[in-house]
């Protein structure tokens, strides 16, 4: 399969769907969190806590499955979500002729940003530096 690349425009254009998803996996997120920490503080072997450990243990799955769906979302555009807590997603581009990532993270209005396949977030410049 060959890889998708994107125009900045269609990266832009991208952005209220990618949005939606970076929010829905961050609540996902939350709720494993909660979830794990609450079934953590349960003392094991007693009687009165096997409903709710197997309920919260449930749960737990099926926050997992429903978080690779929607990782699967992004790697089925061809779109890399590098950091979940910082909404930082990556559109594969073509620039100069070289590879290059479109950088956006939750919070920015537009992808104004870019980076080397190498460099990651500390190596953004503006695109209008290019």
């Amino acid at each position: 399969m060959s890889r998708k690349y994107y125009t900045l425009v269609e990266a832009n254009r991208l952005l209220p769907e990618v949005r939606k998803q970076v929010d829905e996996l961050q609540e996902m997120k939350r709720q494993f969190e909660r979830k794990y920490t609450e079934l953590c503080e349960l003392k094991p072997g007693q009687p009165d806590h096997d409903d709710l450990t197997f309920t919260l243990e449930c749960e737990l799955e099926f926050l997992q499955v429903q978080f690779k769906s929607g990782l699967a979302g992004f790697e089925l555009k061809g779109i890399e979500l590098k950091d979940v807590d910082m909404g930082l997603v990556d559109f594969p581009a073509l620039m100069d002729g070289g590879e290059v990532l479109l950088c956006w993270k939750k919070g920015e209005e537009r992808v104004e940003h870019y980076h080397g396949l190498f460099d990651g977030f500390a190596g953004r410049k503006k695109i209008s530096e290019l």
